[in-house]
């Protein structure tokens, strides 16, 4: 932890964010940031940011999207950074100070579906980077997004997928209850264990959890619901060579904020044999390069109607005339 980290008091979000993302390791730290660039950039293309606006960062953390406007559109560009973690905002606003643009940033502790501190119509845009998946009224969010849009304004946002995660922890489930191999599979229950500490592994489970409980089609339905106009989702699915490739790095990341770490879990729940098979299964597999994982990300744009007035989601949507 850095001492600037270590200025402010921590919470789940903060040491996600400064430390359990990246392990503390900060050659992964580095590798980590060029990806969430390119999330930024990507986010903004679809924001239509200009010179002059009024750009809203829900969910900012460490002000990634927010910065990065500044950074590409200029001085005339002002931003207001919301978040629920007070520690994150203190981090953002140390980080505003140190680049020069705190005269450009509003700071502000609010939930992303309760933005009381904004008014009605005066953002030009509204941003999100994985913030919309953990709040568990989304479409409550969506509503206050378009509230506080001028007419005319857009959305912007960019959130993990992670539906599918919880699907796997629910098969590895269903595999281990019905083992019958003789002698069965002693690294499928650990492998099974590990997922289900990180993701829910019932479909109870799922339907409560924030994070699980939709998809990128919810968050499209949801989003027509609200009254966004001119809705565009892109599903992004990577099949990639995992870029944690140091045991460390892997016992100490996690997923996202809820998700303790693999050290954690092996402390906590596996016996000494057990954490000893579940290394010498995996650990080789690590460091060898060749593990592969699986990043999905739905990137939806959106426009309020310049009318002010909601869009209406009918059937007659649907069709188009021939």
């Amino acid at each position: 932890m850095t001492d600037r980290q270590s200025e402010f008091e921590s919470d789940e979000w903060s040491r996600w964010l400064l430390q359990l993302r990246h392990a503390g390791d900060p050659v992964f730290e580095q590798t980590l940031r060029a990806d969430l660039k390119s999330y930024a950039d990507r986010v903004l293309d679809a924001a239509r940011v200009e010179a002059g606006m009024t750009l809203a960062d829900v969910g900012a953390g460490e002000g990634l999207i927010a910065f990065r406007a500044i950074e590409r559109t200029g001085p005339s560009l002002q931003v207001i950074l919301t978040d629920i973690s007070i520690p994150m905002l203190r981090h953002a606003e140390a980080l505003a100070n140190e680049l020069g643009v705190q005269h450009q940033c509003r700071f502000v502790e609010c939930a992303a579906d309760k933005l009381i501190k904004i008014p009605d119509a005066s953002v030009d845009v509204v941003t999100t980077r994985a913030a919309l998946a953990y709040v568990p009224d989304k479409k409550a969010a969506l509503h206050e997004f378009y509230r506080v849009l001028k007419p005319g304004g857009r959305i912007s946002l960019c959130e993990p997928i992670f539906q599918d995660d919880a699907f796997a922890a629910c098969a590895l489930r269903t595999m281990v209850d019905a083992q019958r191999a003789d002698p069965p599979d002693r690294f499928l229950p650990l492998l099974h264990r590990w997922k289900a500490a990180q993701f829910p592994d019932t479909h109870e489970k799922i339907a409560a959890s924030p994070i699980a409980n939709f998809s990128e089609r919810t968050l499209f339905d949801m989003s027509r619901a609200c009254g966004f106009a001119q809705i565009h989702l892109e599903l992004h699915i990577d099949l990639c060579v995992s870029k944690i490739t140091s045991w460390q790095v892997l016992l100490g990341a996690s997923p996202h904020p809820w998700a303790p770490p693999l050290r954690d879990i092996l402390a906590e729940q596996f016996t000494q044999q057990e954490q000893e098979l579940f290394e010498q299964v995996l650990r080789p597999l690590v460091e060898s390069g060749q593990a592969t994982t699986i990043i999905r990300t739905a990137f939806l744009s959106a426009m309020k109607p310049p009318t002010g007035e909601r869009a209406v989601a009918t059937p007659a949507a649907n069709w188009r005339r021939e």
